[in-house]
């Protein structure tokens, strides 16, 4: 394998430095939005507070699969974007580089960043999502996880009411001497107040591991209707409390995405066939990117950052939208799965190489007088 040249290390430093400050910006982005949604799970009673910051770090991890290519498509295109702003790209072509000279540090870029993104794809991100649920689940086993303290009142997350344990045992499993109390109001607008008590409680799940219920044993519950006479007491052996609302799994990820890679393979589930695809398609998205940034680079608004980091932004979210229309699509049977993306991937790629050729098979670099520098 030849050597790299001065001008080859020189240009992989400049897509380097851009990517990364590119990526970091993305992480602080993506922080914030992660955090909302962790923040808001807490809040609701669906994840327990002292997990946070762990599934908060986790989450990140698995999304590094969309936000490292979207870093290094920015990186490329700013420094690209510079170097024609600057001239840098006129002295390398009087100097007999020449544009087409970008392919190689382009093309070494692109596969080495795709490496780095398979890895997160393939194995990191879904080990990141399984560790993630694992802290859930073992955190979710204690009734702990909702803040329950021996001898403090504590609100029932998304329900309303309160309720008090006399004592909690170390594991969080166990409470002693339950006190609850609850108001609902009917569809007559009549407020009813609900009131537990009981001798001792266990907590066990049901369905989803958030979906956390307490069974409170040897007590009384009294139902009382506001304003009228007629209330009631019953003495149970057994009543079972929910302590957080049930979880709404409308915006949770696929199942298929905390399965490892091998375990997808030759799975002919519609669902295990999209996300195998999806991790495979997601590697390769670098490389067509960096094509795609070469002949931008040049159409792109040479005076103005914010020009070309729109385009990319736009380019990109185009791009990984139909992606996500064939996953939506081969886990829905209507696409076969050797098409996967590829029907995405293949048409930019080949369509980028061809405005590159023809850029500058037909077209010389403008000279430092033509860009009024």
């Amino acid at each position: 394998m030849p050597r790299l040249s001065i001008l080859d290390r020189y240009i992989l430093r400049e897509f380097l430095f851009g990517s990364l400050a590119a990526v970091v910006v993305l992480l602080v982005i993506f922080t914030g939005s992660t955090f909302a949604d962790v923040v808001n799970k807490v809040a609701t009673g669906r994840l327990p507070g002292g997990v946070m910051f762990t599934v908060l770090g986790l989450n990140l991890v698995n999304t590094l699969q969309a936000l490292l290519p979207m870093g290094m498509f920015l990186g490329m295109l700013l420094a690209l974007g510079r170097m024609y702003r600057d001239s840098e790209m006129h002295v390398l072509s009087a100097s007999g580089f020449g544009p087409k000279g970008l392919l190689k540090p382009a093309t070494i870029f692109g596969v080495g960043s795709g490496v780095v993104v398979a890895l997160v794809a393939l194995w990191l991100g879904p080990l990141a999502a399984r560790a993630s649920n694992a802290e859930i689940e073992q955190a979710n086993r204690s009734v702990i996880a909702a803040g329950l303290e021996a001898g403090r009142f504590t609100s029932l997350a998304g329900r309303g009411g309160i309720l008090f344990a006399n004592t909690v045992s170390p594991d969080g499993t166990r409470l002693g001497k339950l006190f609850v109390e609850s108001e609902s109001v009917d569809k007559d607008g009549v407020v009813n107040i609900n009131v537990i008590t009981a001798d001792h409680g266990d907590l066990f799940h049901e369905g989803q591991e958030d979906n956390r219920f307490v069974a409170l044993h040897d007590g009384h519950r009294y139902d009382i209707r506001l304003g009228q006479n007629n209330w009631r007491l019953v003495q149970f052996q057994r009543n079972d409390i929910a302590l957080s609302p049930p979880a709404d799994d409308s915006g949770e990820s696929d199942p298929e995405s905390l399965r490892t890679t091998a375990s997808l393979v030759g799975d002919r589930d519609p669902a295990a066939r999209a996300e195998l695809q999806w991790r495979i398609a997601i590697p390769f998205g670098p490389l067509v990117l960096a094509m795609l940034a070469l002949p931008l680079a040049r159409q792109a608004p040479r005076s103005s950052p914010v020009g070309r980091i729109l385009i990319a932004v736009l380019a990109y979210l185009i791009i990984m939208n139909l992606m996500t229309l064939a996953r939506t699509f081969i886990a829905s049977g209507k696409l076969a799965a050797p098409i996967g993306m590829w029907w995405v991937l293949l048409p930019v790629f080949i369509g980028a190489a061809w405005v590159f050729a023809r850029q500058y098979a037909t077209r010389k670099p403008r000279s430092t007088a033509e860009t009024g520098t």
